[in-house]
């Protein structure tokens, strides 16, 4: 681990720069997704990327280069292609960052369990093969799939300032999918999709409960066939942590995302309905409505103890009773607007400059189990696993679909419905939060692919939710 470390703290010593401030950022990425389809194992497929981003600050003027040259004339050059863009940009440049703070932090992160050896590729199959063996047989069950993903990933941030940061995480992704046909429709049922990606070992498998779920998985997706689609009309929504994670990423985390709000995103990943001068006065939800940027859970996808800038990254909450508190804003953005923001300047790889990302971003648990939230409601429907997703460049108006869903009648669950959508607004959506489950309810959840920036970034999310019900919410069928 940090095997290179030695030899890039050197050459990082050998640099040379007449810029007044210059950092590096070191990543070595290696990847493997296994899969089992329909009893078969497909090849491993495998990857691995290695290179460094080198920033520098020259009169004010920050700019950067990335290479995946590591020798020293590679570094160095990548420096020198730097700073001659920060000079030609001078002239140009809106900003002046000459009173930036920069890091001189020093601190390591570990993914949890990662000294404990991941299973070999041969066991990891085993345990696929097994999986897929469970799904019963039946010609309606016409395809299906499980599959393991492991991320491995060392950043190392180095600054002129004496900061030494290391990371090393591991990010585990598994994943079961069914599909049944009946010769006029088809319905997919999912183990959360990649919604259970978390950091850590193969302790991630059991927690997210692979083992076993095969035949369950099967068996809903049977479910659906036979069912009839959701009803159209307004009724009470108990959403589950697996769609509150996509609720949360869409309809708060890129809304409050400060470049997007300060028009950068603008002419790609959109912008907001949230604006600078609503952090402190507006009421974006119900008074049970509670969300953190929280880096502190150790098994959450974006966990971390600094970000990709180098600031040390520590719960805040952007959402209090409702209240609109704070944007998540990194220390540039920060910076412009005079904003207290977080530490998410994050980037997807070493050939990316950090940017304004979600990184863990929770709703804090409220005072009531899962049996309480369905026993208070009269006329509802439960929903669980996003199938699909629509939602305005705003960030506002939205349409989402779900995989699997259930009537509430009288205070108890009924039938499974198929085809399930609900649609609202964002900025009234949150309003009608009325209950919100304990913490015996949470699901620490989270996506590998969240995408953002020009040139696109996909980067790692966390979410983790309690079961929220919002009361009165249009909600209708495949059929509507």
């Amino acid at each position: 681990m940090f095997d290179f470390h030695p030899q890039l703290k050197q050459r990082f010593a050998a640099l040379r720069t007449g810029a007044e401030f210059f950092s590096l950022r070191y990543v070595r990425e290696s990847g493997q997704y296994l899969s089992v389809r329909k009893n078969v194992a497909e090849p491993p497929s495998l990857s691995r990327d290695e290179g460094a981003m080198l920033t520098v600050r020259v009169n004010g003027v920050e700019t950067y280069a990335a290479t995946n040259d590591l020798s020293q004339s590679g570094l160095q050059a990548a420096l020198d292609k730097a700073e001659q863009h920060a000079r030609r940009l001078k002239p140009h440049a809106l900003l002046d960052l000459r009173e930036q703070a920069v890091s001189s932090d020093r601190a390591d992160y570990f993914s949890p369990n990662l000294d404990q050896p991941f299973p070999s590729l041969s066991d990891c199959y085993q345990l696929l093969g097994a999986e897929s063996a469970a799904v019963p047989k039946d010609e309606r069950l016409v395809n299906w799939q499980v599959s393991i993903g492991i991320t491995h990933v060392e950043q190392i941030y180095l600054n002129s300032a004496g900061a030494e940061l290391r990371q090393a995480q591991r990010f585990v992704y598994p994943g079961l999918d069914v599909t049944a046909y009946d010769g006029s429709d088809s319905q997919t049922r999912t183990l959360g999709r990649e919604n259970f990606g978390q950091q850590g070992g193969f302790d991630v498998i059991s927690r997210c409960g692979l083992v076993g779920a095969g035949p369950k998985i099967a068996d809903q997706a049977l479910q659906l066939l036979l069912a009839p689609n959701t009803p159209q009309g307004p009724r009470d929504l108990l959403l589950m942590p697996d769609q509150m994670m996509l609720q949360i990423h869409e309809s708060i985390g890129h809304p409050l995302e400060l470049d997007r709000i300060l028009g950068d995103e603008r002419n790609y990943a959109g912008t907001s309905f949230v604006r600078a001068e609503d952090f402190g006065s507006l009421q974006y939800g119900s008074e049970l409505l509670n969300v953190t940027f929280d880096p502190d859970i150790p098994e959450q996808l974006a966990s971390y103890g600094h970000d990709d800038d180098g600031t040390a990254a520590s719960k805040q909450f952007l959402i209090k009773e409702g209240l609109l508190l704070r944007p998540l804003g990194g220390a540039l953005s920060q910076f412009r607007t005079g904003m207290n923001g977080v530490a998410n300047s994050r980037a997807c790889g070493w050939n990316r400059p950090p940017i304004d990302r979600m990184a863990n971003l929770n709703i804090e648990p409220g005072d009531q189990p899962l049996e309480q939230l369905i026993g208070n409601i009269e006329h509802g429907i439960l929903m669980s696993t996003n199938r699909s997703w629509s939602i305005d460049d705003a960030r506002n108006k939205f349409q989402f679909g779900c995989e699997w869903a259930r009537l509430i009648e009288n205070g108890e669950l009924k039938g499974v419905v198929k085809n399930p959508n609900y649609r609202a607004i964002s900025a009234q959506f949150w309003k009608s939060l009325s209950a919100v489950g304990d913490a015996s309810t949470v699901k620490v959840l989270g996506t590998p692919n969240c995408g953002k920036g020009e040139p696109n970034q996909v980067i790692r999310v966390g979410h983790a939710s309690p079961a929220c019900v919002f009361s009165n919410v249009d909600v209708f069928g495949g059929d509507a």
